[in-house]
């Protein structure tokens, strides 16, 4: 992905209308997602509008997205797909794309144009990383930490190496129970320059190399596994820094009022968006193809900022990302992508992890247990 693109996606708030209603669509929905803010973000900007147009439609939302790939596996082997669109990160869905368990997509044909009438493929771009993957958001992962956890003297982490530094800013960090991010950060702070983390990263000697690094700091961790974890562990002063995604931060610092800062040093951009799983029955299929359409056009994409700190992932939808829908606070200077934010950022590689994940998995699992 280019970063050029990113950063153009800085990015809340106004109404557009949906595809005309086709006959015989299922009246219900099952939406797979992450729970927390973010999905909140989508129930206010894609499913409350959508269900006020369609009142006969009924949305159930299930937060299983950290276990799609594993959970579809399981439904495709036993024939019964139950879900019917379903929130995902892109290397997830290079993967579920390439297994045949998501269904290959034309943007011009599923997704409506920009208001310029900018087809959606040019719309979105580089976003489209893969032929089954509907880009919704631009995020990161990135660490927050408790300011008033800062030793006196001493200035508030701001560099990603601090969080090995256990010296001048002891206590408890949180890390995700997952390879993904940890190794990238592990390796930079070992030496290994930021162009040529991947090609450590893909050799058994450098996996090796970035779990020796995370061994330095292993026993101040705490391993979280879902995305409210840490912004839970900083509200209750239970650990000094922890990763997270930077919409669940923008949570825990501008709506709960914590005292909590953002460390946006080597924050890691990734892609999340909608995959819709291959096989769905034609009612279901149509009700889930008239919910996307009107689910990522223009306007809305950036409604979901005004809810969220996610850069929208149409390139047309950034210019028109305004103020915080409850706060009435402005919401680019938050985004993830804006200039001041992403001096130093770290683009993650979805092909190397859709290749090697399964492979890193089994080996950072193991270290875990030892």
């Amino acid at each position: 992905m280019k970063l050029k693109t990113l950063m153009l996606m800085t990015g809340a708030a106004v109404a557009i209308t949906p595809m005309a209603v086709a006959q015989d669509m299922a009246d219900s929905m099952t939406i797979v997602s992450w729970g927390g803010a973010y999905q909140n973000s989508q129930q206010k900007a894609y499913a409350e509008p959508y269900m006020e147009m369609h009142p006969e439609v009924d949305i159930v939302w299930d937060e299983s997205s950290n276990e799609a790939v594993a959970k579809l596996r399981a439904m495709n082997e036993a024939g019964n797909i139950t879900w019917d669109l379903v929130d995902v990160v892109a290397s997830d869905a290079i993967r579920l794309c390439d297994e045949g368990l998501a269904m290959e997509i034309d943007p011009d044909d599923l997704l409506a144009e920009a208001p310029d009438g900018t087809s959606a493929e040019d719309d979105f771009g580089d976003l489209l990383v893969s032929d089954c993957f509907i880009p919704q958001i631009v995020y990161s992962t990135t660490f927050g930490y408790r300011t008033d956890m800062v030793p006196e003297g001493v200035e508030p982490p701001d560099d990603i190496c601090d969080v090995w530094d256990l010296e001048t800013y002891p206590g408890q960090r949180s890390l995700e129970k997952r390879p993904i991010n940890n190794m990238e950060w592990a390796l930079l702070c070992d030496g290994v320059a930021k162009d040529e983390i991947y090609d450590v990263l893909e050799t058994p000697e450098g996996q090796d190399r970035a779990l020796a690094k995370l061994d330095e700091i292993k026993d101040e961790v705490v391993w979280w596994s879902a995305g409210a974890d840490t912004p839970q562990l900083l509200a209750d002063g239970e650990i000094f820094m922890g990763s997270t995604y930077n919409g669940r931060l923008f949570s825990v610092i501008e709506e709960q009022d914590q005292p909590v800062g953002m460390m946006w040093d080597a924050q890691v951009f990734d892609l999340d968006g909608w995959i819709i799983p291959a096989g769905l029955p034609e009612d279901r299929l149509a009700r889930v193809k008239d919910f996307v359409n009107f689910a990522t056009d223009t306007q809305r994409l950036a409604d979901q900022a005004a809810y969220i700190s996610y850069g929208p992932a149409r390139k047309s939808s950034a210019p028109l990302v305004g103020e915080h829908a409850e706060l009435g606070i402005p919401m680019g200077p938050h985004m993830p992508t804006a200039p001041e934010n992403s001096e130093n950022i770290f683009v993650y590689n979805y092909e190397f992890w859709a290749d090697y994940r399964d492979d890193i998995d089994a080996k950072f699992q193991a270290w875990l247990a030892q």
